[in-house]
């Protein structure tokens, strides 16, 4: 902007009184808070405080804070900066670290988090709503008022409306999020959910996927077959099995609709009553 420091700081003393006076709740956000000298930015904060701001925050504008780093600034900020604040934490994912960054920010002692759905934004995004809110309530222990049930529905709409793909590896939301092909896996999550899932998907909207590929084994084969009301008579688990990892080897992700078929194909051969 091309003025001195103290120049900006008489124009946010001027703005936080004009939108005070004005009966706004006002939240003034230091951008590049994370490069900036702890010192001028505690005291800035203090005089916008003192102002009459309501709501500060530290901006990490372009991501280069870390976990530690970031609860350190915290811990600094709110032991510097007196007064009746709500204090925010905004963080960038330039170096993927954005959803860490706000939990290690609350847990030090922030009260609010900028978060946007799915991650959208500048550059890498911004820490990503459903992440952070499940974060919060399931490793901190802290209630939102969140609806958890909604997230997944309400992630979906954005995405769909903008246009923005997301990997299949997106935590929370992506396709493979809640999805399970190894043998191993799938045995683990038939006998007990919680063997590889740090949460039920029901919580927030979505549902768990059963993948058939060249990783299955048995278990997986058994369970889609009685989902789809045949009889997984051993016989027919071996002849699925292998011809799921064969169209495995061939790349392809084997579905409901391609076991149904695969069964009928032994209809000519087997005894129609062992099957259904």
């Amino acid at each position: 902007m091309k003025i001195s420091r103290e120049e900006a700081l008489r124009r946010a003393i001027e703005s936080v009184e004009y939108a005070k006076a004005h009966g706004l709740t006002v939240e003034f956000s230091a951008e590049d808070s994370t490069r900036t000298e702890w010192p001028w930015l505690a005291k800035f904060f203090q005089e916008v405080v003192n102002a009459g701001a309501d709501r500060i925050d530290i901006a990490d504008t372009v991501g280069v804070m870390w976990p530690s780093k970031m609860a350190e600034l915290v811990r600094y900020i709110r032991q510097n900066v007196k007064g009746n604040y709500v204090l925010s934490v905004h963080c960038h994912n330039d170096f993927g670290m954005a959803t860490a960054n706000t939990i290690a920010g609350i847990e030090a002692g922030a009260d609010q988090a900028h978060v946007t759905v799915a991650g959208l934004g500048e550059r890498a995004g911004n820490a990503p709503l459903e992440e952070v809110v499940l974060a919060i309530h399931f490793l901190l222990g802290y209630c939102t008022r969140i609806r958890l049930d909604k997230i997944k529905y309400v992630c979906d709409k954005v995405l769909e409306i903008t246009r923005f793909p997301i990997a299949p590896n997106k935590p929370i939301i992506g396709i493979n999020a809640f999805s399970h092909e190894s043998g191993i896996h799938v045995h683990g999550i038939i006998e007990n959910p919680q063997t590889y899932e740090p949460i039920p998907p029901e919580i927030i909207g979505a549902s768990r996927r059963i993948v058939l590929g060249k990783h299955s084994g048995r278990h997986a084969v058994e369970y889609v077959l009685r989902r789809l009301g045949y009889n997984p008579d051993p016989k027919i688990v071996d002849h699925v099995l292998r011809r799921i990892k064969e169209l495995g080897d061939q790349g392809k992700e084997v579905t409901e609709d391609d076991v149904r078929k695969i069964v009928e194909e032994l209809v000519n051969k087997c005894d129609v009553s062992k099957l259904t």
